[in-house]
């Protein structure tokens, strides 16, 4: 490895001299990253040989490996993607400084990637000339269980599997301790709490950013600023409102929460031949309103049966409690779900992470298992989302079972709401949905490779996004920032930059949308940060002469 390091080096160096002394005939990426590489070696007073593994030109053996680890969507993953003229793999939070005064310098655009779960690609596609900042080395997480109850500073390049490890690894003789955030184990963290963060103790929790107590960022001017230095209406747009519009996340502080020594999950499927369009319409009216402690999360797929298509429903289920608890309470709200204490399973809190990360030996495998990133693995999707505020009646469910049969691949998520959701006001973060009954995610998953499948596919779920209209809110339709969809809006950062902006603004922020554009007018005036659907500054009066 260590000899691989400096024959890596040493390319580098060789790329670098070459480079320096035919700067008058190199081609324009070559003068690029000659620039670039002066200035971030200024700004850090590391020689350039010894950045050859921060950054990446294309013609780097390193840049191609680094570009695919966090590409988590294959329709981004093709030779014809646009690809950045460089990455650069930040290892410190001076690189992440100089990134930003060097790609500001030279007038490109630059996109920050944490986890690369963006669902169309915003954190590392561009259809300008740009930079992408790789930040999954910054990893750091730190847990202080002497600190109110327990709290830690998490890296934006952590993974959400490494901060449950790690909040799992250090709370033991403290009680039983977790985080209220997302079940992919390889999210990363910089983005999601960002973006909101929700997972299965949202209803007991409430948000990921409720739990943010402090952050740090580099701004457009290259400073690394906390929560005093920011100020509180900056630190309020970060904590929802999405990082990547304001400046670089390098890491936030979170409040950690109590969890029970035992929890139970289920998983009980049904289909439209076992009564599932009874169980689905019955789960809208106990899912948002049942008691906290219990997510039950709802999920649609066509299937075949028996050479007959239909749709199964799949109810999925964390509660932060006894089995015995659970089997009482649902009998008596639920009785259409016909739960037995077969489909229950009793374990700790660590091993319900697994087992919600489709882990179903989770209470026999280590821990461990949620070290792994999982790189460059990634299949063809798409998503969307909406959000419901008055229950789907029966003969409205039974048409959208039809669409998705008739779609064929379609699969749809309902995550129910209430509970703690519903007590927080709507303006306490960017993240404005709290009042809906729950949100819906529509989900398109393909294996064929091509643009014939991707437009047969894309067109499929866009047509059935269209059929689930009376369903959801309307004026606007809302949506989900960390669900990213291009679809609903695109900014071309034009004369009518604000105006573009507004249309998923308002889909993404509802009326929280108006106070993020003052915060990112007031901190990025020129807007540097910026991408296809970022925050715009407000539109300058013409001036009266």
């Amino acid at each position: 490895m260590l000899k691989k390091m400096k024959l890596s080096c040493f390319v580098c160096l060789i790329l670098s001299s070459l480079v320096s002394s035919s700067l008058a005939t190199a081609p324009p990426n070559a003068s690029i990253y000659e620039s670039f590489l002066q200035c971030f070696s200024n700004h850090t007073g590391a020689p350039p040989e010894k950045l050859c593994d921060v950054v990446l030109p294309q013609s780097s053996a390193s840049f191609t490996p680094t570009l695919r680890a966090y590409i988590r969507n294959a329709r981004f993953n093709t030779s014809t993607s646009p690809k950045p003229l460089l990455v650069i793999a930040a290892r410190s939070e001076c690189h992440v400084q100089a990134t930003v005064l060097c790609t500001k310098s030279l007038n490109f655009q630059l996109k920050t990637r944490s986890g690369g779960h963006d669902y169309d690609g915003v954190s590392y596609i561009s259809n300008r000339p740009f930079f992408v900042l790789d930040m999954s080395y910054l990893r750091n997480i730190t847990v202080d269980m002497s600190d109110d109850g327990g709290s830690a500073w998490v890296g934006a390049g952590a993974t959400l599997g490494e901060v449950y490890y790690n909040i799992w690894q250090n709370s033991k003789t403290h009680g039983t301790h977790g985080f209220p955030a997302g079940v992919c184990p390889t999210v990363g963290a910089g983005g999601h709490i960002s973006g909101g963060g929700y997972g299965n103790m949202i209803r007991k929790y409430g948000l990921s950013v409720d739990y943010v107590t402090d952050a740090k960022i580099v701004d457009v001017n290259g400073r690394i600023l906390d929560r005093k230095s920011m100020g509180e209406d900056l630190f309020w747009a970060i904590g929802g409102g999405g990082g990547a519009s304001f400046g670089v996340i390098l890491s936030f502080k979170i409040k950690l929460v109590p969890v029970p020594p035992r929890v139970t999950v289920f998983r009980v499927e049904k289909t439209l031949e076992e009564n599932a369009l009874d169980m689905v319409h019955k789960w809208q009216f106990v899912a948002p309103k049942t008691s906290p402690d219990l997510f039950m999360r709802l999920m649609l797929q066509p299937v075949t049966r028996n050479t007959t298509q239909t749709v199964r429903a799949s109810v999925v289920a964390l509660f932060l409690g006894k089995q015995s608890d659970l089997m009482s309470l649902l009998t008596k709200e639920f009785p259409e779900l016909g739960l037995k204490q077969e489909n229950c399973t009793e374990m700790t809190w660590i091993q319900s992470v697994m087992w919600w990360a489709n882990n179903d030996n989770a209470t026999v495998i280590k821990p461990e298992i949620l070290l792994d990133r999982n790189p460059d693995s990634a299949s063809f999707l798409k998503r969307k989302s909406d959000y419901v505020e008055k229950e789907i009646s029966k003969d409205g469910l039974d048409f959208l079972f039809k669409k998705m049969m008739e779609a064929g691949k379609l699969g749809l998520v309902f995550n129910p709401y209430g509970g703690k959701m519903s007590e927080v006001a709507t303006t306490a973060t960017p993240f404005p949905h709290r009042k809906r009954l729950f949100k819906v995610q529509h989900s398109m998953n393909w294996k064929d490779p091509g643009t014939e499948a991707e437009s047969s596919f894309m067109e499929k779920t866009r047509s059935f996004y269209s059929y689930m209209a009376p369903f959801v809110t309307k004026n606007p339709r809302h949506t989900y920032l960390n669900y990213r969809d291009l679809d609903i809006g695109i900014n071309s950062h034009g004369p009518n930059s604000y105006r573009e902006a507004e249309v998923y603004g308002r889909k993404y922020f509802g009326e929280n949308f108006d106070r993020l554009v003052k915060v990112k007018t007031a901190v990025d005036p020129e807007n540097f940060f910026r991408d296809e659907q970022s925050i715009p500054t407000l539109p300058t009066k013409p001036s009266s002469s």
